[in-house]
This record gives structure tokens, sequence and C-alpha cells, in this order.
């Protein structure tokens, strides 16, 4: 359980739910979840209260381990994670999440922040690390952080997968074509170390260039990068 004293709890809660924000929170993602872990039923429901409020889906939990048996998120989400918890604390939590799959932006919350904590929560990787009682304010700017972060990240991983089926799509002769001509070599270089013919290596590359949707060669040059694929300069 949480740390917190007794006269520090309606403080916290009504800090959380009832304290009027100040600052512009953007409009928030319909299709975008917040998940919410804090063994404290009253600082919980007031996190969820305040989310809500301010347009962002929620989806809360008691325990790290109820948390992790439910199924990952299949879009934009952040998870505002308190640290201090019984069986699974927030940073075993995290840990978790990270020998997963792609890491979770996380809000890390706690009723005793110290230097330590906060430097070993970024370490992790933590988005922000706030202190209970939290200003609303601060918490809604944090989870507007945190999901831009998973959105980018989200278009990063899609626009990769786009990439890799568009590299399945070539042919072997294709992407032999491709290996070289990112490597520097020339059309007739190309036709030389493919055994063709000048035109059907112009050919090879054109149409390596369309599959691939690059408009220039230092765009190839940029998708293979991504896609860890080597150069060549010959078969």
């Amino acid at each position: 359980m949480t740390e917190m004293n007794a006269d520090d709890r309606p403080e916290t809660v009504a800090a959380i739910a009832r304290r009027p924000t100040l600052l512009p929170v953007p409009a928030a993602d319909p299709a975008a979840t917040v998940f919410v872990l804090d063994d404290d039923a009253a600082v919980r429901s007031a996190l969820v209260r305040l989310l809500a409020s301010a347009g962002f889906h929620v989806e809360a939990y008691a325990s790290g381990a109820d948390y992790l048996a439910a199924p990952a998120p299949a879009s934009t989400a952040c998870l505002v994670l308190d640290v201090n918890m019984p069986g699974l604390s927030g940073f075993e939590v995290m840990a978790a999440l990270a020998a997963k799959g792609p890491p979770l932006p996380v809000v890390f919350i706690t009723g005793f922040g110290t230097i330590p904590l906060s430097v070993q929560a970024m370490k992790l990787g933590a988005v922000e690390f706030l202190t209970k009682p939290v200003a609303p304010d601060d918490l809604l700017a944090a989870v507007a952080g945190a999901l831009a972060l998973d959105a980018a990240a989200w278009r990063d991983r899609h626009a990769l997968a786009a990439l890799r089926q568009r590299y399945d799509s070539l042919t072997p002769r294709e992407r032999e074509t491709m290996e070289l001509a990112i490597g520097g070599l020339l059309n007739k270089q190309i036709a030389a170390a493919l055994g063709v013919s000048d035109i059907m290596a112009k050919t090879h590359k054109r149409k390596v260039m369309e599959k691939m949707g690059a408009r220039s060669l230092p765009d190839l040059v940029r998708d293979a990068a991504l896609l860890h694929i080597q150069k060549s300069q010959s078969r």
C-alpha cells in the first residue's frame, strides 16, 4: 500500500478530483487509452475522474498482476503508475512491460518522491515522475505528452511495417538490384554485376524504386537503412 498520512489522503483526493485545471489540455484521442494502476482505491478513483473529465478513455487497475494479465493495448496508450504497491512495485511492472514488447510511456506517481527514485524511474524510461498530491495540470500535461510520444511510436512502427511489406514484394533479382543500387553502382555496373543488359538493369532498378515507393536514390538508401539491408558492390 502506498505510504500516506491520514491527513494527506483527503487533500490528495481533493487535489486530484476537484481542483480546477489552469493549463489547456489537448483534445483527447478517442482511440487512446490511459491506464491507471494504483492500489489506493480513493486515489485511483480520483485519477480516473480527473482524466475522464478531460476527455481521456481510462481503464483502472488495483494491482500490477491484474494489469499485466490484461490484453496489450491495440492503439495509442500510456500508463499512470504508482511506485509503491503491494505485490509488484511500479518499477517491477515497468520492467515486465519492457520485456513484453514495445515500451509503453509511463507517468510515475508516488506519495514520497526522492531524487534516487526519480533517477531510477527516468533510467527505466519514465516520461514523468510526479509526487502526490498530484497537481491536476501537471498530470494532464504529462499524460498528453506521454500519449503524443506513443502516437509517434505507433506511426513509426506502422511505417516500418509498410516498408517491410514493400520490400517483401520485391523479387530475388530486384532485391539484388536494390543492394547494388544502394551500394552506389551505376546502371552499367549493376548490369555487369547481374549479368544482364543495361536495359534490363534499368528495368529492375525502376521496378525497385516503384515498389519501394522511393522517389530518389537517397530515399532508397534511407529505406534500406531502416530495414538494415546491407549494400553490395557485386554479386
